[in-house]
């Protein structure tokens, strides 16, 4: 009887929970076809119309296009890299016994737990130092830099819930390190690296804070990034009253990421679950 009323319970919290999450989403979609008209008299109503109007104003008067280039650009670059030096890292911590990895791997994890609005200031002037102020190249490196210490601390475990003997035997057939690594243990590693890639990439492609801070100097309008974008639109048609147009930004801003989580939602459920599984 108590299983039966604690599964009642969890159901029930988790459809509620499932409406919470989807509602918000699915209104600011409907939304982004409806006349600013239909949104202030009937805000939960069905649009009378699809006006993809809105969707070309957003994407052409308020330089969302621009903006979501500038955002692929930066995070398609960013997510090479972390993804790359965060795998290569975590690898080595988890499979090789050298002095200092311990060092090194709780310098990661110190990483995690570091505000980043104490580095913003320093980050600023390191940034600038370097010519890289105002640039997306500059962006790329703060958002690598970033985003490593989650993702070596996430690999880690997970290459070491990886066999072993799968890479000694390797090894013993004369398989080199660097081979071993790239065609046997990456392949093997898929589900972990898909996860942490996931969750990188939304971490990188809703920031925000580090754009306002480096994206300084003349003509870096035309660098913004979509988080950066999406708030000048809001502002900006907010006082014009173009509403429609407004939630057709949101929902551009919205979509790579509904879309990258449902083609890969069950790689992301097996990558959570792969270590308690082994």
């Amino acid at each position: 009887m108590r299983l039966r009323l604690g599964n009642a319970f969890s159901h029930v919290f988790l459809f509620g929970w499932a409406v919470l999450t989807t509602f918000p989403l699915l209104w600011a979609v409907l939304s982004s076809f409806k006349s600013d008209d239909e949104i202030l008299s009937d805000a939960w109503g069905l649009p009378s119309a699809l006006r993809f109007s809105n969707w070309s104003r957003a994407w052409n008067e308020a330089h969302m296009g621009r903006y979501f280039l500038n955002s692929t650009i930066v995070v398609a670059g960013a997510l090479f890299l972390t993804m790359l030096l965060g795998a290569m890292a975590a690898y080595v911590l988890a499979r090789y016994s050298l002095r200092g990895m311990r060092l090194v791997y709780y310098a990661f994890a110190g990483g995690m737990v570091f505000p980043v609005f104490l580095a913003l200031v320093p980050l600023f002037f390191v940034v600038k130092n370097l010519g890289l102020l105002g640039t997306l190249p500059g962006l790329i490196l703060v958002y690598t830099a970033y985003s490593l210490p989650f993702t070596v601390f996430f690999l880690t475990a997970f290459f070491r819930t990886l066999p072993t003997a799968v890479g000694e035997a390797a090894l013993v057939d004369g398989c080199s390190h660097w081979s071993l690594f790239f065609r046997i243990m990456l392949p093997m590693a898929r589900p972990g690296l898909i996860s942490v890639g996931i969750f990188n990439f939304l971490t990188q492609w809703n920031q925000y804070i580090f754009p306002i801070v480096l994206m300084q100097g003349e003509g870096s309008e035309k660098r913004w990034v979509l988080a950066q974008g999406l708030t000048a639109l809001a502002v900006n048609e907010g006082y014009a009253g173009d509403f429609g147009g407004l939630f057709a930004g949101m929902t551009i801003a919205m979509l790579p990421v509904l879309l990258l989580y449902l083609a890969f939602q069950r790689q992301v459920q097996s990558g959570l679950t792969a270590g308690q599984l082994k």
